[in-house]
């Protein structure tokens, strides 16, 4: 049973998790209207979209080193403030027409948003290894949540010609408030690691390095990458892969990856009965393979129909991969901090570096070949999910006590007395 404090602490994280998510996903519905609004080519654009690629990738690498000196609290908080900050420059860049405004957002958006990721992965790992129950696939199915609720209410905002600059500015209010209520319940000090001396202090700057000398950390590290680059890829490609690939309508493309994004929502919020029967080991086992079966019948099949049906497996099966894989980087409470901090941000770089390289690949060969590498990596995480299964550390055997004559006489060496 859990007391007050610590259902407040839970809920805390699956609220900044949720309304993040309505920040990211309310920014990708008005790009089309931000364009419009600024007047730039589909290549100013993505010099302009290249502000928040910047900006995460920046507070992805920072965030773990600023947890274990500070703590998640500290770094949740700073994450929040400037992605709040971010909203709010990125709605008046698009209400002046201002370019190089949206730039400056973004950045501080995507900053924002990486800081205060990682961050809440070391506190949700604390708080499973806390309560003995898994939590990291709810929190991010919050976030896929508020991804599928920010869509919804972005379409509608658009279709109601609502302006794009009043829309942010309310989502960066709502983002505010939420999360100001939600840092209040998280208690300071989680992560942060006691200063060290002054002659430890070399080697404590390479602590982020000396985690990977673990092999099963190694383990988990390629998995996370390769369901985080299973996940971008769908997010970033899937709509394209579906008009270019399969000749549906813009229309229909959107609605597919609309599609993938509530099975991937679905699969998060339901995987944990599935973890605490099976294990984590199975499970993802079992996800790369859905997930597998998913990428194939879109590559391979002729049929648009199957292919946007399958978008479902794919979905389903990307679920669960990356937030277990936090989860058993933070098995063992010592030197937990950092362990999962190296983890996630090796997934998030994932998200960030590798469907683009993605687009590389597909101008030599076509999108649908390319994502024969997205079906190859699934097949690796299958073979690597025995990684995940909890790290056992056998107590060491009592001796029996000793018995007959030889009993005597240690009692009478006094071996053995209390």
């Amino acid at each position: 049973m859990l007391d007050t404090a610590m259902r407040r602490r839970r809920a805390a994280l699956f609220v900044f998790m949720l309304v993040s998510g309505v920040g990211m996903a309310s920014w990708v519905a008005r790009t089309p209207a931000v364009r419009d609004t600024l007047g730039v080519s589909t290549g100013g654009m993505g010099v302009v979209l290249f502000g928040l690629s910047t900006g995460s990738m920046a507070g992805v690498l920072v965030s773990g080193p600023l947890v274990r000196r500070y703590g998640g609290r500290a770094v949740m908080w700073a994450g929040a403030a400037v992605l709040t900050a971010g909203l709010a420059v990125v709605a008046g860049g698009a209400a002046g027409s201002l370019a190089g405004g949206v730039f400056v957002g973004l950045a501080l958006f995507g900053s924002g948003l990486g800081l205060a990721e990682v961050a809440v992965n070391i506190e949700g790992a604390a708080v499973e290894r806390r309560i003995g129950r898994p939590v990291l696939p709810v929190l991010h199915g919050c976030f896929s949540l508020g991804t599928v609720v920010g869509a919804l209410l972005g379409l509608a905002l658009t279709a109601a010609r609502f302006p794009v600059g009043a829309h942010l500015l309310a989502v960066a209010g709502l983002t505010a408030a939420a999360t100001v209520w939600a840092v209040r319940a998280v208690p300071a000090g989680t992560g942060r690691e006691a200063a060290p001396e002054p002659d430890a202090e070399p080697k404590d700057r390479l602590a982020a390095l000396r985690v990977w000398r673990d092999g099963r950390l190694v383990l988990i590290g390629v998995l996370v990458l390769v369901m985080a680059f299973t996940e971008g890829a769908a997010s970033d490609w899937l709509p394209l892969l579906m008009v270019d690939g399969h000749g549906v309508s813009a229309t229909a493309g959107s609605l597919t990856y609309t599609a993938f994004a509530v099975a991937m929502t679905a699969g998060r919020f339901a995987g944990g009965p599935f973890l605490e029967r099976f294990g984590r080991a199975a499970v993802v086992r079992t996800s790369a393979v859905v997930a597998a079966a998913g990428v194939a019948l879109v590559v391979f099949s002729p049929s648009p129909l199957v292919a946007g049906a399958a978008v479902v497996l794919w979905g389903l099966g990307a679920s669960l991969g990356f937030p277990v894989s936090i989860s058993a980087a933070g098995d063992d409470p010592r030197g937990a901090a950092a362990r999962v901090s190296a983890v996630a941000t090796a997934g998030y770089l994932a998200f960030l570096v590798g469907p683009p390289s993605l687009g590389f690949l597909a101008d030599h060969v076509g999108l649908r070949p390319t994502m024969g590498v997205v079906l190859a990596l699934l097949v690796v995480a299958a073979l690597l999910a025995p990684a995940l299964r909890p790290r056992v550390r056998p107590a060491a055997p009592e001796p029996s006590p000793p018995a007959g004559p030889e009993a005597a006489r240690l009692l009478d060496d006094g071996v053995g007395r209390p």
